[in-house]
């Protein structure tokens, strides 16, 4: 069984025990999150296309752990006018353990 959730501006394969890694949103470790936005749920040989959402299926996960992913550079430079930019990105993610998918209607 699986679900395809929505979080932030993402979309994400979300399957029962599996861990699932998405962009920060504000929970703390330990803590039970809902993921509301279903687009789509398979279960064995039946399949639920929501429009745009399934009413009522949610994705309950577990927060395992918060960290930073690699660090990104970024370079600005133009040529023959001595103009150079240095700077450097990290993005926070979050580790979800998928507890349970509720099918909804």
């Amino acid at each position: 069984m699986y679900a395809v959730v929505k979080s932030g501006a993402h979309q994400y394969k979300a399957m029962v025990g599996k861990e699932l890694i998405i962009e920060r949103i504000p929970f703390t470790v330990g803590e039970q999150v809902e993921l509301e936005d279903v687009f789509l749920v398979v279960d064995e040989d039946e399949v639920v296309v929501g429009q745009p959402t399934v009413a009522g299926a949610k994705v309950l996960a577990t927060v395992v752990e918060e960290f930073r992913g690699p660090k990104v550079r970024i370079f600005k430079y133009k040529p023959k006018e001595r103009y150079r930019r240095r700077m450097g990105h990290r993005q926070e993610y979050m580790r979800l353990h998928v507890d349970e998918i509720m099918k909804g209607a």
